[in-house]
């Protein structure tokens, strides 16, 4: 029962660290976007997909999550490209 709640944190460490860095990814993007920058926007697009299936291939996210976070993410990017 010891070695479980010691791997439980360990684990729980690991999601928090790979979470953290997922959303720090988001934030950069949206700030990529209220600057109208859409070459940068979309090299920080490809970088915070590629966070985001690590963070699922982990096991930090669920897989449909990690979809839907990409959907949003995608549709945000496509509707300043048209604005």
């Amino acid at each position: 029962a010891i070695k479980r709640v010691k791997v439980s944190q360990t684990k729980t460490l690991k999601n928090k660290m790979v979470k953290s860095e997922l959303k720090s990814a988001i934030k950069n993007f949206e700030n990529v976007l209220l600057e109208n920058d859409m070459e940068k926007a979309k090299l920080q697009y490809s970088f915070v997909t590629k966070k985001i299936d690590k963070a699922a291939s982990k096991g930090a996210i669920h897989k449909s999550v990690a979809n839907r976070k990409k959907a949003k993410l995608a549709l945000r990017l496509n509707a300043s490209a048209q604005a």
